[in-house]
């Protein structure tokens, strides 16, 4: 299958020009490594090339020879070339020496020092829907974050399609892949996750079945701002399993070190307001076909639940909007206040421009969306920050318009960076 840009590329490209090595990090098999590939000259497969563990012992630095950019792929299997890398860098000092990709944290008991001046970061995530073409990418985030209103685009799609899209996910390699191949393959990324990888960070024997039913858990919960003590008394319930506070801070930690989970932190803003704002974040998986395939759903039981692929679409929603949002140097938050008023995400470029979105799957919601967007705006603090530069509802199923109160209606086939 041919290589198909991404849109992290533009980062990459910048940060290995200011910088001597960038850390490229991500989930398992979101295509780190065939993204590094294209600005590599030279590449050291660390997992893969069966003298590393003889050189490590011997003359380290060999392993570092090599046309620059060097890639070194999963270079967390020998963490001590982290350093090395490090005091190569100060030796040669050059830019764009060494790209680093790997799909898990080192163990806690390897000594890293700093790489401050030395290494950048990219973090890196399956694909968006722009990338796989699924949207015309018409309607941007920058114009969005410059409060620019959006042209009519008759892109609405059905829920059957969304739907699959889900299933699928944003996986580089299953993008040709049948819907049933992704489905299996996708239930089968859960197995090994609970098999195997989540033992091998630490080092750690976890219990498989106790993981999977933590990741069910999660799943049952996500786009939701859900604690540890909500997750277990959920898996005591649903699943007729116990789990431990301590087990489950362990367990979750161990899937973020993996990149598999991930957390929605909370908008704090200024508001006019006497309302107390929450903190909690909310969770989401790196890729929201994990959900479905936690749970063995399929295409028919998501059409019989609705109400649960609205909580799914606005995890696939959060997905992009991270990825377009990061293309504009912007991050994405979610809003709650002690009142209920609650703003699925916010994302915010600086302290002077950032935007409002509710995520809805098809129409009927728009004006219960609308009013909670001009509630929230009539409370923002103007005195103390600028109002969202755009107030916005993404949705699956209809077409992308302008309101008359101002508020855009963006469908997710026209949404882009």
């Amino acid at each position: 299958m041919d290589y198909v840009s991404r849109i992290i590329e533009s980062e990459i490209c910048q940060k290995l020009n200011a910088s001597g090595a960038i850390l490229l990090t991500g989930p398992k098999s979101c295509g780190k490594t065939e993204t590094a590939k294209q600005f590599a000259k030279s590449i050291l497969q660390v997992d893969q090339d069966e003298q590393v563990p003889v050189i490590m012992s011997v003359a380290p630095r060999r392993l570092l020879a090599g046309e620059a950019p060097r890639l070194l792929d999963e270079w967390q299997e020998h963490p001590k070339l982290w350093n090395y890398v490090r005091h190569e860098v100060d030796n040669r000092q050059k830019k764009g020496q060494f790209i680093l990709t790997g799909s898990a944290n080192p163990n806690e008991d390897v000594t890293l020092h700093s790489g401050a001046g030395r290494f950048t970061v990219v973090e890196m995530q399956t694909m968006s829907w722009q990338e796989m073409g699924y949207s015309s990418g018409l309607i941007s985030m920058s114009q969005l974050l410059k409060g620019n209103a959006c042209s009519i685009f008759d892109n609405g799609i059905d829920i059957e399609l969304i739907i699959e899209r889900m299933l699928k996910g944003g996986w580089p390699a299953l993008l040709e892949s049948s819907l049933e191949e992704a489905t299996l393959l996708n239930r089968g990324y859960i197995d090994l996750l609970a098999n195997i990888d989540m033992s091998r960070v630490s080092n750690i024997k976890r219990d498989p079945q106790k993981v999977k039913s933590l990741i069910r858990s999660i799943a049952r919960n996500i786009s939701t701002l859900v604690d540890n003590s909500t997750l277990a008394k959920d898996v005591k319930t649903v699943e007729d399993s116990d789990l431990s506070r301590p087990t489950i801070i362990d367990y979750v930690d161990a899937l973020s070190r993996l990149m598999i989970l991930e957390e929605q932190p909370a908008f704090n803003t200024h508001i006019r307001s006497s309302n107390s704002l929450r903190k909690s974040p909310k969770r989401h998986f790196c890729d929201v076909s994990l959900a479905i395939a936690a749970l063995k759903l399929n295409k028919e039981t998501l059409l019989n639940n609705l109400k649960y692929c609205g909580f799914l679409f606005e995890s696939l929603v959060y997905h992009d909007l991270k990825i377009y949002a990061r293309a504009n140097d912007a991050n994405v938050f979610h809003y709650r206040d002690s009142t209920g008023l609650e703003i699925d995400a916010i994302v915010q470029q600086n302290s002077t421009s950032w935007a409002a979105f509710e995520v809805k799957l098809g129409t009927g919601m728009h004006e219960e969306a609308a009013q909670n967007l001009l509630n929230f705006n009539n409370i923002v603090d103007s005195d103390k920050m600028a109002r969202p530069a755009s107030l916005n509802i993404i949705t699956g199923t209809g077409m992308s318009y302008t309101r008359a109160d101002g508020i855009n209606v963006i469908s997710m086939a026209s949404l882009g960076k």
